[in-house]
């Protein structure tokens, strides 16, 4: 599976700082050092609906990840996957009367013409579930070898309770996990389970639904978490730099990632840290599929919407909070980047280099993408009311907004 075009990060004066950013799993800011290679592995779409303002809003924060990264003059190795067959792609395309793979095959597209516009760097591999199932089942097999699992009516699933360091990415207790289990994709009531929240690694064969070779295991499809974590230890290696998503991941998914992979391994952790935005609402409630009360990007750019003002209504807000869409959300972003050209379009202006290690400083504490755009404004207010003399500023400005930001002036 091939991914989008990589929009071209402008080189800056100076170098960047090192990242500090919040772990969900100590639960407080950790300061990473990647080394020349920084690593990261960021969960991707179930291509069964357009991209939606939340996933805009996540992507943004690991594109502000990258960013950070390459500003401190390290290679980064990026990997996203697509959960291209899964039960809500499965009951979306039985729906609609579809062919499941021309439904994921077409929501996927979307999906890179909406990163695109929004000029979210590519992943290095951009991988599918579909293609890394010969991965996969070799790594249910070694599970098995080892202990982790037992069937259910055929179905294989991993037992929580071999994994020692189960629990310490989300800090659950057992009430909550079971909750969210049933809530996000979970079995948790199913009779011959040994724990409620054990997942499932390999669902076997179901009439009607696709199904495909899995060696010992029989014919079937995999769960979802050990795709994640085939294709991660096959493109990153264990103990990757940053595992990333949206704050609805901590559990079940990123929890059992994390188990599967330590279980295999016999390493810890599978990740240096654990890295969630939140969740994006409209009209008061979180935005999802489910619900339908969903802001599509593709829809905002067919109206016109430039998507350079997506992009500053999401960075508007901080990346670990939750927020809520409003119209008044995406004028202020259309205002501020009205203002943010006209700045940058005059000869000269105010000295930018100062701005350019605010802009630095604020993103590499925690993403603070809010206060990096305060920044901004004060400089094009500056510019605004007595101009400048320095002729090179606007020209830092723009290349500055662009490489750290995203944001093409």
């Amino acid at each position: 599976m091939h991914a989008w075009p990589a929009s071209e990060v402008p080189a800056l004066p100076g170098q960047g700082r090192d990242l500090r950013i919040h772990d969900t799993a100590t639960g407080g800011p950790i300061t990473l050092d990647p080394g020349p290679v920084a690593r990261i592995y960021v969960c991707g779409i179930t291509p069964y609906d357009a991209t939606h303002i939340g996933h805009a809003a996540t992507y943004n924060a690991f594109d502000l990840v990258q960013r950070v990264w390459l500003d401190t003059k390290r290679q980064v190795h990026y990997v996203q996957n697509v959960t291209d067959v899964d039960d809500p792609l499965l009951e979306r395309a039985d729906r609609d009367g579809l062919d499941w793979t021309a439904l994921a095959e077409r929501e996927t597209a979307l999906f890179r013409e909406d990163m695109t516009a929004l000029r979210m760097l590519p992943p290095r591999h951009y991988i599918g579930a579909v293609e890394a199932i010969p991965g996969i089942v070799p790594l249910v097999e070694r599970l098995r070898d080892l202990g982790a699992t037992y069937e259910v009516d055929g179905d294989v699933y991993f037992s929580v309770e071999s994994d020692r360091h189960f629990g310490q990415v989300s800090h659950l207790d057992a009430a909550a996990m079971r909750l969210l289990s049933a809530e996000r994709g979970g079995d948790p009531d199913r009779p011959g389970k040994k724990n409620p929240v054990d997942p499932m690694l390999w669902m076997a064969a179901r009439e009607g639904e696709p199904s495909w070779d899995g060696g010992s295991l029989g014919r079937g499809r995999p769960g979802w978490h050990i795709e994640c974590v085939a294709i991660a230890l096959d493109h990153l290696g264990m103990g990757f730099d940053v595992q990333g998503g949206g704050s609805d991941l901590v559990f079940p998914h990123h929890e059992m990632g994390a188990s599967h992979a330590q279980v295999l391994t016999g390493e810890f952790p599978m990740a240096k840290a654990y890295v969630h935005a939140g969740m994006v609402a409209l009209h008061g409630e979180k935005m999802s599929k489910s619900k339908g009360n969903l802001v599509f990007v593709s829809r905002l750019r067919r109206d016109g919407v430039d998507p350079a003002a997506i992009r500053l209504a999401l960075l508007a807000h901080h990346y670990r909070s939750d927020w809520e869409w409003t119209d008044r959300v995406l004028q202020d972003a259309v205002t501020r980047l009205e203002h943010w050209r006209a700045a940058v379009s005059r000869p000269d202006g105010p000295p930018a280099e100062a701005l350019v290690e605010e802009i630095r400083e604020a993103l590499a504490n925690d993403l603070d993408a809010p206060a990096a755009l305060t920044a901004v404004d004060r400089w094009t207010v500056l510019q605004e009311r007595s101009g400048g003399t320095d002729t090179g500023a606007p020209g830092i400005v723009s290349r500055a907004v662009d490489a750290l930001l995203g944001v093409a002036l």
